[in-house]
């Protein structure tokens, strides 16, 4: 290893001080004429060229300050190791020793980063001039890449190898350190959510024991501001209109391996709608005529995306009337004394201001059309900025990008503008692997594959494979969000499974299925979505002991037939944010041609709320199904489990069941009706730990089996008996995945059904 960068770059500036002192000093009693300039020691810059950098006009009288002006030139040319000026009468002999070629720029030390990005960030190039002063910057660069990386005890040294022929390698001697990770995470100045609720707010995360997996416990500068925005959205939606973050304080331990990052807020008084009005200034308007679109109601926490949703939709309307440039303007008046805020829908005139046209930039894969379909307004459209606004949240909902920005510039005349879309793609696709266990199907796997931007047009396919002891499943889901880049979807999904004979099922089964489907919106938060279906299924593979009923649904058959779905769902929106809702309906009419005429329907409804600061999250759900057979009877693969929708049971462990036969074997059933109630909450262990507990109770029942022709029945027990499961969950959050563990104990059982206490399941995305 050759001298340091440190040792020339020192020799250099003293050099260069003591000519510029001494200079000035020598030459105080005359002043400088040169007829000639002599360079010595130049190899490859041309002597013109060093002159030129001097400046020093030939024949014409210069002062001592002007000379060593020309001498600073020189040396600030950055090429030139060494340089002196040295006056011989007339003539100025410029004395140079020219600063190496850089041979190779190699990099040692790095494990983390590969070479490739640190090249990206260096301004030193082999076969050009070597400058101490640059590669300090290039060291300095390269330490910002692992500061970003969250290894802010990163060092980075330049140094020189030297070459024959005036040449150098510069090497990049690198020591990466440890990541420096957040050891605490905490907050002053809140006092209606706890510590462990903001934090689940927050990108970043409070290093736990898993810490080696963990990289959102990694302090990252640019993540404070979307800390910061997270919490100020977290606390606006919930009312508390004054809320700021007063300072994000970061202190690095006295070791430098962990960070103490503390949050200053201040609340705020919750604020609740008082009361609610429309106005209009359009001459001509009737504000009358929009008072039933206002869904905003007093006494309800006052909530930003609530109002944001009541101008869409009264904009909407009037847009719809013809009013291309209305606008509603909320204004607010606050009430302190009770703490509410009366709002008041104005109808106004907006600025005749259209939109020139729309620029995506930034995108890689992604197709334009997949971001300007995300857009309510086109080019020629009157500009909306609110309308901007909404559709820069649709693009980021999208998933597609890490970051997005939506601004407008003046376009060719004072009337137009052009909105700049500036986006910054991420990784859209996942492999996940899930693993499940229980006392009756031992331990399962499960691999999926997931694209939810399949070759840059928005497209989202699943591939799903999963096994058990006995049963093997394949799916594969196909979905276009956009047909026709409009609000109608289309999908298409296929599906395989098999089971073998097992202890709870003595017969063997094969399913096979297509589905194409179209899916639209028929309300801010509700879904419809229709499909048809062709579906073949055969039982086989029979033992002899097994029950009669079962046995007479020996075979193949065909079903063919069209399916329903609608899905109204607040539980992920802003619309009330400890609050939310799920209603799905399923309808499916077999009948279409094939072997089998059914109408099978579903319902399900589920009801959330989070209590003591969003601490705490209670679920109930209510679920029932029927199968109404149009001609002959339903099959075992059709009728409904009791144990697929209540914990505590073994496969088939719950409802009809022949009990003449030897193994009593479980029958499925035509109707069934389950409650679930549930509640998580924390356990008060440290939150690092990432585990919470839970507890359950489920209640339900099922029944209706028709008893095939010629068959004897009496032995079938087909009671509409209730059984209740209650049981204690531990949840805990790892990076291979969410673990649940169920246990268990049955409340209300029959004497022949099979319970089992535990289980476990986990869904893991990489």
């Amino acid at each position: 290893m050759g001298r340091g960068v440190a040792v020339r770059t020192a020799r250099t500036l003293v050099l260069g001080a003591l000519l510029a002192v001494a200079m000035p000093i020598a030459a105080m009693a005359q002043d400088y004429r040169f007829a000639a300039i002599q360079v010595q020691g130049n190899e490859r810059v041309d002597p013109s060229v060093i002159a030129g950098f001097a400046g020093i006009p030939q024949g014409e009288t210069i002062s001592a300050g002007a000379l060593n002006a020309a001498f600073q030139r020189v040396v600030n040319s950055g090429l030139f190791e060494d340089v002196s000026f040295d006056p011989r009468g007339g003539t100025l002999v410029i004395t140079v020793r020219e600063n190496p070629v850089i041979n190779v720029i190699s990099f040692e030390g790095n494990r983390r980063v590969d070479d490739d990005v640190l090249r990206g960030v260096t301004t030193s190039r082999a076969r050009r001039v070597f400058s101490a002063a640059q590669a300090e910057q290039d060291a300095a660069a390269i330490a910002e890449v692992y500061r970003q990386g969250g290894r802010f005890a990163a060092e980075v040294t330049p140094r020189i190898i030297e070459r024959s022929g005036n040449r150098l390698d510069l090497v990049f001697e690198i020591r990466e350190g440890a990541t420096v990770e957040i050891e605490r995470l905490s907050f002053v100045g809140n006092r209606a959510f706890t510590d462990r609720r903001l934090r689940r707010v927050l990108s970043t995360t409070q290093a736990g024991l898993l810490r080696t997996f963990v990289r959102t416990d990694t302090f990252l500068e640019g993540r404070v501001e979307l800390d910061r925005a997270l919490l100020q959205d977290f606390y606006l939606a919930r009312g508390y209109i004054d809320f700021e973050v007063l300072n994000v304080a970061s202190e690095i331990s006295r070791e430098g391996d962990a960070f103490f990052v503390t949050f200053t807020i201040r609340e705020g008084q919750q604020y609740r709608v008082g009361n609610v009005s429309v106005s209009s200034e359009i001459a001509g308007v009737e504000a009358a005529d929009f008072e039933g679109y206002v869904r905003v109601r007093p006494g309800v926490v006052f909530s930003p995306t609530v109002v944001e949703a009541t101008i869409a939709r009264m904009e909407r309307q009037a847009s719809d009337r013809g009013l291309r440039f209305a606008r509603v303007d909320p204004r607010v008046t606050r009430n302190e004394r009770n703490q509410t805020v009366d709002i008041d829908f104005v109808l106004v005139t907006g600025e005749r201001i259209f939109v020139e046209r729309i620029d995506v930039q930034g995108n890689v894969s992604t197709l334009d059309r997949v971001v300007r379909r995300e857009f309510r307004i086109a080019e020629g459209d009157p500009l909306n900025p609110r309308e901007l606004r909404e559709a820069a949240e649709r693009i980021r909902a999208l998933g597609f990008f890490s970051d997005v920005q939506v601004d407008g510039r003046q376009g060719s005349a004072p009337d137009q503008v052009v909105v700049d879309v500036n986006v910054e793609e991420t990784t859209t696709g996942s492999l996940g692997f899930g693993v499940s266990f229980s006392r009756a199907e031992r331990l399962g796997g499960a691999l999926t594959f997931s694209e939810t931007n399949f070759l840059g047009r928005g497209q989202e396919l699943t591939l799903a494979f999963n096994t058990t002891r006995g049963s093997r499943e394949f799916n594969l889901d196909f979905v276009e969000p956009r047909l026709r880049d409009g609000e109608i979807s289309g999908g298409l999904s296929l599906f395989y499974r098999e089971t073998d004979v097992q202890s709870w099922a003595n017969f063997s089964t094969r399913q096979a299925q297509v589905s194409p489907s179209i899916g639209f919106p028929v309300s801010p938060f509700g879904r419809m979505t229709l499909r048809y279906f062709l579906r073949g299924d055969e039982v086989r593979d029979f033992r002899d002991e097994v029950s009669p009923v079962l046995r007479a649904d020996d075979g193949r058959t065909t079903t063919s037939g069209v399916g329903l779905r609608y899905v109204y769902d607040t539980r992920r929106s802003e619309l009330s944010p400890d609050f939310g809702v799920l209603v799905r309906l399923d309808q499916e009419i077999a009948g279409l041609g094939g072997d089998r005429k059914y109408l099978r329907s579903t319902a399900l409804g589920v009801v959330e709320r989070r209590v003591f600061g969003d601490d705490v999250t209670l679920r109930a759900e209510l679920e029932a199904g029927a199968i109404t057979m149009l001609s002959g009877r339903s099959r075992v693969t059709e009728r409904f489990e009791l144990s697929d929708r209540m914990r505590g049971f073994r496969p088939a462990g719950a409802g009809p069941r022949d009990l003449s036969s030897v193994d009593q074997d479980g029958l499925g059933a035509n109707y069934f009706a389950v409650a679930r109630m549930e509640a998580d909450f924390p356990l008060g262990l440290p939150e690092e730990y990432g585990i919470a507990g839970g507890v359950f109770f489920d209640v339900g029942s099922s029944w209706g089996i028709s008893c095939p022709s010629g068959v004897d029945c009496s032995g079938v027990d087909d009671s509409r008996s209730l059984r209740a499961v209650a049981g204690v969950s531990i949840f805990w959050d790892t990076p291979l995945g969410p673990l649940r563990f169920n246990f268990s104990r049955p409340v209300q059982t029959k004497a022949f059904d099979r319970t089992q206490n535990f289980d476990l399941t986990i869904q893991s995305r990489f």
